[in-house]
Parts: structure tokens; C-alpha cells; sequence
């Protein structure tokens, strides 16, 4: 199974940069895309984001081999069915989501029939909207693909070959663990960074803005958290509940232990955890998934 046509439903940051990824890095694929917003479809056609933009979601997606739906994980089901008139029966219908076992159900649902393999890109930046994508954003970054059970082998292999193409590092997973792993790695972060960026946002009038005033690197790095879509993070938090809600929990009795660690004075727990926490750290900058330069690589003039 190949893929020579790639219909993208959704043309923000991701949906952007896998069609720019795709004209740089496999500039046979022919790819067409739409996107419910009229300015965003204007601004895509600007960019060239993708080589066709449709006026339909139906006259996008005819004749795709593959189909990726670019949208926040509570419109899937809708984006599906907005397809599925023109969905070509050979056609894989994948997406972006950071959520996969509820996106996987919705999808299901709303296309029944179809092959569906949901798939999420570890990668973004706290941008949206088509001026946000950029064509190597993907490149070094794992996707985690999470087929169904029964689904088409060569089909997964041709939607593996096609994320590798663009850069990615490609890894199968089953979807509930999937969705476990990213809450610890990606969806208690941004709770935390919403929640403390919000506890500053209330303590800004009592301390006449000297929270922002006097920002240093660590709240700066949760306020580039906390500025992500605001709509795709709702969605996240409501679809992945069930985990999201178990590793908060878990978060919750390590934060109780750090407080008593601290009421007590037990600078050899604090040392401890310090010292471990600073090791992964080193195993994820050893991983190629972030900047060795000190301060994440801030410019700070002569």
C-alpha cells in the first residue's frame, strides 16, 4: 500500500506543518487540505500550506490515500462525518489528537467501515493557526501510532513509512497506555502550568505586578505552556479524564510529601528528589527531545 494523496482537515500548526513537511520532504505526494474557518482556508492558500485548499471538507478528502484530521480531539467526531461522504474505501483515516482511546472510539463511530489508525505526533509549540506551521517541526519527534485490533497491517506500515518520511521516529502502541504515558509526560505539565499561571493571574493585583515584573526563567517557561489553544487543551482534559485524573492524583500525594519534607526540614528527601529529578533531565536532553544550551537556548546579548 502507498500513499501518493494526503487530504489534511484542519490547517493550524499541525495541519500546516504536516503539509509543509510533506512538500519539503516528499514533494511526490500530492496534498490538498480545508479547514472550517474561510480566513484560515485564505491564509493556507497564501502560505501554500498544502497544494490544493478545498472548499469542502467532501471535495478534500476525494480520492485520498490518507486522511488526517487536524482538529481538537472534541471535533473528531464531527470532522469525521464531515468526510465521509467523500472518503475513498481504500482511504486511512488518521489524526493528531493527543487523546487516543476516546479520538479511536469517536472515529469508529462516526465512520464505520473505514480504516481508522489513530496516531499522535509528539510535537508542537504553544502556536496555532496557519501562520503557525513550519515544515520541520516534526523532524527527530516521535509520532505513536495506536491501531486498532484487526487493523490492516500494510496499512500501518504505509501510514509508519509516511511519518518517517517527514522526520518523525515512529512507535505502535495500544491506546489507554498510550494515553497514561502522555498524561505524566504531557497533560499534568500543562495542568500545572495553567494552574500556577492562573494562581499568578489572582495574585497580580495584590502585588501591584511584581509577579510579572519580576518573572523569573521558571514561571516565563509555564507561562509558554499555558499560552497553548486554549479550545485543543479543554478538549484533552476532557477526553483523557480517566488518566489525567489518576496521575493528578498520584501528583497530588508527591506535592504532600514535598510539603512535609519541607515543614520538617528534611533537606536529605529534598536533595534526594532534586538529584534524581535532574538525571531524567539529562536522559531527555540524551534523547535528542530538547536544547542542551543552558536557559533553553535564550539569546541574552553581549
Amino acid at each position: 500500500m502507498s500513499i501518493a494523496r494526503v487530504a489534511i482537515i484542519g490547517l493550524g500548526l499541525l495541519g500546516g506543518s504536516i503539509g509543509l513537511a510533506a512538500k519539503a520532504r516528499s514533494p511526490g505526494i500530492v496534498t490538498t487540505g480545508w479547514d472550517r474557518d474561510p480566513a484560515v482556508r485564505a491564509r493556507a492558500t497564501e502560505r501554500g500550506l498544502v497544494g490544493t485548499v478545498c472548499e469542502t471538507a467532501e471535495a478534500a478528502v476525494a480520492g485520498a490515500d490518507l486522511v488526517i484530521l487536524c482538529v481538537p480531539v472534541g471535533a473528531m467526531g464531527d470532522a469525521a462525518r464531515a468526510i465521509a461522504p467523500g472518503l475513498a474505501p481504500h482511504a486511512i483515516v488518521s489524526d493528531v489528537g493527543s487523546s487516543k482511546a476516546a479520538v479511536a472510539s469517536a472515529l469508529a463511530e462516526a465512520l464505520p467501515g473505514a480504516c481508522v489508525i489513530p496516531a499522535h505526533p509528539v510535537a508542537g509549540t504553544e502556536q496555532s493557526g496557519p501562520d503557525a506551521g513550519f515544515a520541520t517541526l516534526f523532524a527527530g519527534r516521535w509520532c505513536i501510532l495506536t491501531p486498532p485490533e484487526g487493523a490492516d497491517p500494510a496499512a500501518v506500515a504505509a501510514l509508519s513509512d509516511f511519518w518517517t518520511a517527514l522526520g518523525s521516529r515512529v512507535e505502535i502502541m495500544d491506546a489507554a497506555h498510550h494515553d497514561l504515558v502522555l498524561a505524566v509526560t504531557s497533560h499534568i505539565p500543562h495542568l500545572i502550568a495553567y494552574t500556577i499561571v492562573g494562581t499568578a493571574s489572582d495574585l497580580e493585583e495584590v502585588t501591584q505586578s511584581e509577579v510579572i515584573k519580576y518573572s523569573a526563567g521558571g514561571f516565563r517557561d509555564f507561562t509558554r505552556i499555558a499560552a497553548s489553544d486554549p479550545v485543543m487543551w479543554r478538549d484533552v482534559f476532557l477526553s483523557n479524564k480517566g488518566a489525567v485524573l489518576e496521575m493528578l492524583g498520584r501528583f497530588v500525594e508527591d506535592l504532600t510529601a514535598m510539603q512535609r519534607a519541607i515543614r520538617s526540614a528534611d533537606g536529605e528527601a529534598l536533595f534526594d528528589l532534586f538529584t534524581r529529578t535532574r538525571a531524567i533531565r539529562r536522559a531527555v536532553i540524551e534523547q535528542g527531545q530538547d536544547d542542551r544550551r543552558p536557559d533553553f537556548g535564550r539569546e541574552h546579548g553581549e
